[in-house]
């Protein structure tokens, strides 16, 4: 479930279902080949329910933003992470795009290695959700502001009895309010500032 929203009103389940395509799975992918092919083809397809919906691009910003910018397919940012379970049930207001808050807890710190470097990015579930077997994980890196939205961009987790998760940045994504300032979206925590730039994923309009 994506955890931004229309603001005053609730995601439209059909168009969510529809761009599942886009969640990080906890299953490894493909090697060379297949898998980039796997993820032009999710990307293109992506492209193809935001040109036919009116949501989440409006139709005035259409020839604006699609197709959506990416950078290259690189398999190097799919990498493996092993989750360490959050003992903390503090509930964490996420300030969000609206001025609202966004109330999540922490599922746990996603821990893995990216160009050589340990990486941890924190992994939240919203208090409430009806589905408790995604895991959100919103952040910000160095491309943020430049060649990437200023308020960082986000992946979504299928949770993993084993602990072991597959972390692909190929598949970041840009919070929908990027496209439409009516979306209520989740800023990313200082804890998920990575200090190093992702070229992977989804990227700004040049």
């Amino acid at each position: 479930m994506r955890s931004d929203r229309r603001s005053g009103s609730p995601v439209v389940a059909a168009l969510a279902m529809a761009l599942a395509f886009t969640a990080c799975s906890s299953k490894p992918p493909e090697n060379g080949a297949d898998y980039v092919a796997r993820i032009a083809v999710a990307r293109a397809e992506k492209d193809a329910e935001f040109k036919k919906n009116p949501d989440p691009v409006p139709d005035n910003r259409k020839a604006e933003l699609l197709p959506l910018a990416y950078f290259p397919i690189d398999p190097a940012y799919s990498v493996p992470a092993g989750l360490k379970p959050s003992t903390d049930d503090t509930v964490v207001p996420m300030p969000t795009s609206t001025g609202a808050q966004r109330q999540m807890r922490r599922a746990g710190t996603l821990e893995f290695m990216l160009k050589g470097r340990p990486m941890k990015l924190t992994a939240f579930i919203e208090v409430g959700a009806p589905d408790m077997n995604r895991l959100f994980v919103p952040f910000s890196d160095m491309t943020s502001g430049t060649e990437t939205y200023p308020a960082g961009r986000y992946l979504d987790l299928d949770r993993s009895k084993t602990g072991v998760y597959v972390v692909d940045f190929n598949r970041a994504y840009h919070p929908y309010c990027y496209y439409n300032p009516t979306w209520d979206c989740p800023y990313p925590p200082s804890e998920n500032r990575l200090k190093i730039p992702v070229r992977a994923g989804e990227k700004r309009k040049s």
